[in-house]
Order: structure tokens, then sequence, then C-alpha cells
């Protein structure tokens, strides 16, 4: 199976899974608000919101693990993965001990006079917070599973557990709706088991079917491999859990400050931006183990060459959602949650824009973890992702509304991207002038005529229903036309079509070429 045929099976897969949880994610998220109320759902928000981390911090470091997986898959050496999984186990362990001390540790600090909690709800965000550290213990101790999963490109299973897991969660969600229990506890204790069901039958699924999850420790040890990869698990962890605090610590300064229900609102923004940013991450899920078994390979210059394409893709296919989202947000919002939070319409745009951005780089940072050298680049991306926390304090302290938070994080985004760009050229040897012209202009480019054009066809319609219906429509069309025209270059064009005419030959709707 060629390149492209993998690339375009696996994210037709992902595509199917990423549209079936997305309606169940957005219905079951207005039953959750809902059920739940502002107050109890911006204080989830908060103690809770390890949860939200879990599904992150998890993708994060299963891909340090997977980058020697598919490395080694890459150049073909079963019995190096079978040494990696082992060592992987073993790394995973040692890092679940030590992150169950510090949220114990912070936990403490939380629960004595940083959160800004009611008095008679202390009881209970305690209790949620456990169940979190719990969830948290078993996710970091299955990471080597999921790795495996990902480093095999086995994107049906992880369809498959994606699907099953968005079905549970609308039963819970259902469930919390009619239960007599308090529905704060009900809701943190069923998201925590549920979290541990999945990560259970994913490491079942793997010892069942893929020959080197086979744990033997002793067999399989070696000194000088485990030393590698915790340097550079040590430093992927680095980068994932100072983009994780930084995510998680918007909760809290927005609580200390501002109080419970302007949490609701940023969680909704949150919430809003994971569920579309899912569009383009699901092209990078399916990109990434081609990148590092390219490099693995020592093709260079074909890992170099997808990850600009992917820069691109992930952008424009955010955009796609992203632009009649940001116009007509408050109908979307209307639409999606009853009673939407103060702030939240500004919030969601914000974050949205964020998102966006950072489909401009992620692929590159994928390459520069492919090739391996990333201690300089993980300490300079994680002050920039704890900076916008820190810069929101001061903002706060000066009396500012709570949006700059917001703002903070855009403008750092902005500052992260030029430093990934900067480190792919030291490391991957990145052409800087090509990035700009192939995939920031053509991007910038596209994306301005774009918007220019569909906020004027917005702005001349009256009914907001009919104006909901047109917006989205004309954007997808004039998307589709300006990314053809402009956003491509000629070779990309070439390889699209191949891809577009495998995609067809799949699911019947060209023939297959007979001969006479």
């Amino acid at each position: 199976m060629s390149v492209i045929h993998r690339v375009a099976k696996n994210t037709g897969i992902l595509y199917a899974r990423m549209a079936i949880t997305f309606i169940i994610s957005m219905y079951s998220t207005r039953l959750i608000l809902t059920a739940l109320g502002a107050s109890d759902f911006g204080l989830f928000a908060v103690v809770g919101g390890l949860i939200s981390m879990l599904g992150f911090l998890n993708s994060s470091m299963a891909a340090a693990t997977q980058r020697f997986m598919s490395f080694a898959q890459g150049a073909g050496d079963l019995e190096k993965v079978k040494r990696i999984f082992n060592m992987s186990t073993l790394l995973h362990w040692g890092i679940a001990i030590l992150v169950f001390f510090l949220l114990e540790g912070a936990g403490y600090f939380f629960f004595n006079g940083v959160l800004n909690i009611a008095p008679d709800r202390i009881g209970v965000a305690k209790i949620i917070y456990q169940f979190m550290v719990v969830s948290t213990l078993f996710t970091v101790i299955s990471v080597p599973y999921e790795a495996v999963i990902t480093s095999h490109e086995n994107m049906m299973v992880y369809a498959i557990l994606g699907i099953i897991e968005a079905v549970l969660k609308l039963g819970i969600a259902l469930y919390i709706t009619y239960s007599a229990q308090d529905h704060l506890v009900a809701y943190g204790f069923l998201m925590a088991a549920l979290s541990i069901f999945i990560l259970i039958l994913r490491r079942m699924y793997c010892h069942r079917y893929y020959a080197e999850c086979v744990l033997k420790l002793r067999h399989y040890y070696d000194k000088p491999l485990l030393k590698e990869m915790s340097g550079f698990a040590g430093w992927s962890f680095l980068g994932s859990s100072s983009s994780m605090l930084a995510n998680y610590g918007i909760g809290p300064v927005l609580n200390i400050f501002f109080g419970t229900l302007i949490n609701a609102a940023s969680a909704i923004a949150g919430q809003l931006g994971g569920i579309l940013s899912v569009f383009s991450n699901t092209l990078l899920a399916a990109l990434v183990p081609t990148l590092t078994k390219s490099e693995g390979a020592g093709n260079r210059a074909f890992m170099l060459k997808s990850s600009l394409l992917g820069c691109k893709l992930s952008f424009f296919l955010l955009a796609l959602f992203f632009l009649p989202a940001s116009i007509e947000m408050p109908l979307l919002l209307k639409i999606w949650i009853k009673n939407v939070p103060h702030f939240t319409v500004i919030f969601c745009t914000l974050s949205l824009l964020k998102t966006l951005i950072e489909q401009l780089y992620t692929p590159l940072i994928s390459a520069i973890k492919a090739v391996g050298n990333i201690k300089a680049f993980e300490i300079s991306h994680s002050i920039l992702n704890l900076a916008p926390i820190l810069t929101a304090i001061v903002l706060f302290n000066l009396n500012l509304e709570p949006y700059y938070l917001h703002l903070s994080f855009l403008f750092f985004t902005v500052l992260s991207g030029v430093n990934t760009v900067y480190f792919a050229k030291l490391t991957c040897g990145l052409n800087v002038d090509r990035y700009l012209k192939e995939v920031f202009m053509r991007a910038l480019v596209s994306f301005s005529i774009i918007f220019c054009l569909v906020y004027l066809v917005s702005i001349n319609l009256g009914s907001i229903y009919i104006k909901f219906i047109v917006t989205f429509s004309a954007n997808f069309i004039f998307s589709a036309l300006v990314y053809w025209f402009i956003g491509f270059t000629k070779a990309e064009k070439e390889k699209l079509r191949e891809l577009f005419q495998i995609i067809l030959l799949k699911v019947g709707l060209r023939p297959s070429y007979k001969q006479n």
C-alpha cells in the first residue's frame, strides 16, 4: 500500500469517527450544562479540569513513545520495537508515581486558600479531584499501548474506541439529567470510571493482537535505550506538561479573579475549540506516523515535504469551520446552549483563532520530534506555553477584563509559531523561504479573501436563520475555489488529485480501469 493510499484510508476512517463523535459531543455538552447549571459546570471545569487534559496528556506522552516505535518500524527492526515497548512501560510507571505525588501536593494548596469555591461545595470539589488523580494515573501507565496502536496506523481501532467513548459520555449525560444524586459528584465519578474503562480496553487489544506487547522487563532490559528514551520523554514531557498546565491554569486564574460563572464561559470556549480542532487534528493523527517512519528510513526530504503540506491542510480544514463560526458565533451558541454565559462569544472567538494559528506550525513540531533533538526546543516551547498565564495574572491585577487572558494566549501562540519555524530550520533543515511562500503566505491570502467574501454575503441577509445557512454554504463554496486556485501549489494539486482518485475508488464512485 502506497503512502498516499495509506494516509487516505486512515484519514477517511478518522473523519467518519469525527463526524459521529462531533454530533454526540455537541448534544452531550448541552445536556451536561443544563443538568449541572452554570456554577457547577464552572466548578467542574476548575477542579475536574484534569479530566479534559487526560486525552491531551495521553496523546502528548504517547507521541514520545510512538516516535521511537515508528522510527524502529521504519528501519524494520522488530526486536528493537519490543525493547522499546518494555522500556516505555517501565518509564511510564515511574512517571505515574511522580505525577501522583505532584497532584496530591498541588491539591493541598488548591483547597487551602487558592481556589474561589463556595464553602458548601468544597467537600464535593475534593472528591472530584481525587477521581481525576486516579484517572490520570491510569492514563499515564497506558501510554505505551496507545503508542503501539498509533505507530501501527491502526486507525480503525482508534476510531471504534473513540465512538464507544462518545456514546458512553452521552449515556452519562442522560443519567445525571434524571439522577437524584448530587449531579456533580455523579458526573465526576462516571467520567473517571469511563476513562479507566477505555484504557483497559486499549491494553487488552494490544496484548492480544501485537507481538511486541509482551512484558518481559528483565529479558528486554536495555539501559542505553532506557536512558535515551528517558531523555526524550523527559524533555517531551516538559513541553507537554507546560502546555497542560497553561490550559488548566485558565480555570484557576479566572476563578480567583472572577468566580465560577466566568469559568463556565471559558469551559464552553475550550470545548468548542477542542471539537473544531478535531477537524485538523484528524489529518495530523494520520500523518505523524508516516513522518516518523520516513525519518527512520532516512527520507528526510519526503518528511519535510509532508510536514509543509500538513501545515497547510490543517489550517485550511479548521478555517473551513472557523470563518462561519466566528461570524455567526452568537446564533451558533444560542442554538447549541440555551443560556449563554457572559463573555462566552468573545472567549470562543479568541480560542478558535488561537487554535487556527497553531495549525500553521503544529506539523513542524512533529517533524522536529521525528529527528529527535528536542532539548532546546522543548525548553523554549515550555516558556512560551506558560507565559500567557503569568502575563494574564499581571493584567488582571491591573483590573482588566477576563478576555485579556485569551488575548495573552493569542499573542504567545504567534511567538510559538516563530520559535517552531526557527527550530525546524535548525534541526530538520527546513527552508524558511519555502515555508513562508508555500504555507504562510498562501494560507494568509486565502483566508483573507474568503473572510471578505463570506462577510459581504452575510451582512446583506435579513433573517438570522437564512443568514446562518447561507453563510455556511457560501463559505464552503468560496473555500473550495480559493484553496484550489490560490492555496495549493501545482505539485500539491497533483498529489491531491491522486488522493481524491483513491478515495473515489474506495467508495465506489469511480470505476477502476479495465482493458477492452
